[in-house]
């Protein structure tokens, strides 16, 4: 029997460097395929967050039962299709029930699921059945727009074409005056 070896994001990567007509010892090279398993390793750390451990005890008990939105979060991602980036800006609003979670911990949310292989429609919907299961709000809405490499350099080569998702629970898409609400806070 021969030993299995094992392979490494870095050795697949000088693989498909030889692949595509390339050598990959030359100079500019050398070190690439390292750094593009640094790379994939960072931009796919999500995997690895435990959403508990992430929110570690900022759920606080207050009466408040008006809207709370954190907008303009930057994030990117990797479409799953091509491992093209995708990157954009998340707004995430909630109404608490009886609990409200640290501020901070919105934005690290849409990070946990924008450092996965995604689409734009999952990460849209996780980001916001994730804070209804871990807060149990009244409602909770999420909009993200995003540019997508894999739709303006290649395929369509759509540039600056923006997509828009939204997720809407609770009363965020039971009561239309809350959605409405929503919507027009996100725009400004």
């Amino acid at each position: 029997m021969n030993p299995v070896t094992e392979t490494t994001i870095a050795d697949r990567v000088r693989e498909i460097i030889k692949d595509l007509g390339e050598d990959p010892s030359r100079e500019g090279l050398i070190k690439t395929p390292l750094r593009v398993e640094k790379a994939l390793r960072e931009l796919t750390a999500g995997y690895a967050v435990d959403i508990d451990a992430l929110i570690n005890e900022a759920l606080f008990d207050v009466q408040y039962s008006e809207m709370v939105i954190v907008k303009d979060i930057s994030f990117y991602s990797l479409c799953e299709h091509h491992l093209l980036p995708f990157f954009g800006e998340a707004t995430v609003a909630y109404i608490p029930e009886k609990r409200v979670v640290g501020l901070s911990k919105i934005p690290k949310i849409v990070g946990v699921f924008s450092r996965r292989l995604q689409v734009q429609e999952r990460m849209t919907q996780q980001i916001a059945e994730t804070l209804e299961e871990k807060l149990k709000p009244k409602g909770v809405g999420v909009i993200i727009r995003a540019r997508h490499m894999c739709m303006e350099m290649r395929g369509a080569q759509s540039a600056h074409s923006p997509s828009l998702t939204s997720a809407m629970l609770g009363i965020f898409r039971e009561d239309a005056r809350t959605r409405d609400e929503f919507l027009t806070l996100a725009k400004h």
